[in-house]
């Protein structure tokens, strides 16, 4: 039996021009699952999770439109 944790990523990672390697995404996951490794947790999969935002009321009342965001989320897991 595994129990799971889900921890949201930012959809872009910034870096200075004069510090772009090419590899920013690739550091940040390794920083990231080896920080949640060291508590315990496997590393499972990264996924993308579209969320619809709807607007309110008001805003609908403005012409403001349906957005679309994607989130990334990395899957964790241990045994209980």
């Amino acid at each position: 039996m595994f129990e799971y944790k889900m921890v949201q990523t930012p959809p872009n990672i910034a870096v200075e021009m004069k510090s772009h390697r090419g590899n920013e995404a690739a550091a940040y996951l390794e920083r990231v699952v080896n920080e949640y490794a060291d508590d315990g947790w496997e590393f499972q999969r990264v996924d993308s999770i579209g969320v619809q935002v709807q607007p309110g009321c008001m805003d609908s009342l403005f012409g403001k439109k349906v957005q679309n965001n994607s989130y990334y989320v990395i899957t964790f897991r241990k045994e209980k």
